[in-house]
């Protein structure tokens, strides 16, 4: 009994040592073929007998699944255990190839400096600074009305800046890297999850395992079956495969939401001039959004009627680029600055550090002149999982919560989740308990 509380006590004790771990060994990524043996009659005999088993299983490979994946590789309680990632997509198991002068994607993410934090404790942030992203020291924030705007300056609560605008596949390859330089046991699948089945103790609604299964898993009782009609178990299985989870709908977590009934129209422009702030403006039928991205370029998130982005989808560039610069200017109401309205007069009496940066007035955008990528629209929606977490099953990133990017927020909160989830699995492993009920 003494020998078990000086092991629990060590353990715990290994939490507390400073999370700054950097990848720094390599290792072969294995792919999800790489287990069975090359001989071709040994291949049949042991697919049909074993099934491979393991401490966790992440379904959905993006931005914030291999956030978890980098997070337990880097953390002195985690970097042991055996990890499958289940993602259709094939480039995962060979690595994204990024070239700085590639066209700018226009899926980006405005990245906080909490997450930069998570991101540099790993050793991932270090990628992402090889390829093009953005720090912004300043934000300006207005209504269309003209009678109000905010401007924001990192120096004001000294911060070097408010944050970063990175391409997703900049981020992606980003933490895929970290993953790939590290001595992780990962194993990729590039396949679909199709059912799962977890122990009748864990969720009625989910067809039980029988006791014989049971036996040969071992007391791994979540067993997921994929779109090859192969078959995985795993002590954990954690939803990160987005909105539309095929975890959630499988385990049965209940959700509440609504459409927004509008859509958001996003692209990259070029512009003339450098931008190292992050604008957003409140128009009637939606905000529009106006990102630096870096070399010259933004990046535009705007929100409007269904109606409305099918319209700006198809229009002329000249067309586009002109409506653009109308909503980031004096399209739709005047500059808060503008003497039509009386705005400083009219807000005088407000205190200047409350919405306004020292020493700072309303400036305008720079002009696009130029898209520099295609224009994709997308609808938007809220939906919210009733409860994050059952036995051996947990929802993070959109599998547990859609929300709106009015605020830059989505992946941020993806990302916290994967670093709470992972300290969840690292004092329940320095205890002694099951990862699957931690």
């Amino acid at each position: 009994m003494i020998r078990v509380i000086k092991k629990t006590v060590t353990n715990v004790r290994a939490l507390k040592i400073p999370s700054k771990f950097f990848c720094s060994q390599t290792v072969k990524l294995v792919a999800s073929t790489d287990f069975v043996p090359s001989n071709e009659h040994e291949k049949k005999s042991i697919i049909s007998e074993v099934i491979p088993e393991y401490d966790i299983a992440i379904v959905g490979g993006g931005m914030v699944g291999m956030s978890l994946a980098c997070f337990l590789a880097t953390m002195p309680m985690t970097k042991q255990l055996s990890v499958a990632i289940i993602d259709s997509n094939p480039a995962l198991g060979s690595g994204i190839s990024i070239q700085r002068e590639d066209p700018p994607d226009p899926r980006v993410s405005t990245v906080t400096p909490a997450s930069i934090s998570f991101l540099q404790d790993t050793g991932a942030w270090k990628y992402v600074e090889q390829n093009r992203h953005a720090y912004f020291k300043k934000m300006q924030v207005w209504d269309y009305t003209g009678f109000g705007y905010a401007r924001y300056d990192a120096g004001d609560v000294n911060k070097d800046f408010l944050g970063c605008v990175a391409e997703n596949k900049v981020l992606h390859s980003a933490l895929l890297s970290c993953v790939k330089d590290s001595d992780f046991k990962t194993t990729f699948y590039p396949l679909r999850l199709t059912s799962m089945t977890l122990n009748t103790n864990s969720m009625s609604t989910v067809e039980s395992i029988p006791s014989k299964e049971l036996s040969s898993a071992q007391g791994h009782t979540s067993k997921l079956q994929l779109s090859d009609g192969s078959s995985i178990y795993a002590k954990l299985v954690v939803g990160a495969d987005g909105g539309k989870s095929r975890v959630r709908e499988l385990a049965g977590f209940k959700t509440t939401g609504w459409n927004y009934s509008q859509n958001a129209i996003i692209c990259t422009v070029e512009h003339t001039s450098a931008n190292h702030c992050a604008w957003q403006r409140f128009l009637p039928n939606g905000p529009i959004a106006f990102l630096p991205m870096g070399d010259n370029f933004s990046n535009i998130v705007w929100t409007m009627s269904p109606t409305e982005s099918k319209d700006r989808k198809s229009i002329t560039e000249e067309m586009f680029l002109k409506d653009v610069n109308s909503a980031l200017d004096e399209g739709y109401g005047p500059h808060p600055t503008s003497s039509s309205v009386g705005t400083r007069d009219l807000f005088s009496w407000l205190k200047m550090d409350a919405t306004l940066s020292a020493n700072e007035s309303f400036e305008i955008p720079p002009k696009a002149i130029r898209l520099a990528s295609e224009r994709m629209v997308f609808p938007l929606s809220l939906r919210h999982a009733s409860s994050y977490a059952s036995k051996r099953v947990v929802l993070i990133g959109d599998a547990a919560h859609t929300i709106h990017p009015l605020a830059g927020q989505g992946v941020n909160l993806g990302f916290g989740d994967a670093f709470s989830l992972s300290r969840v699995i690292a004092e329940g492993i320095a205890l002694g308990s099951d990862i699957g009920e931690v």
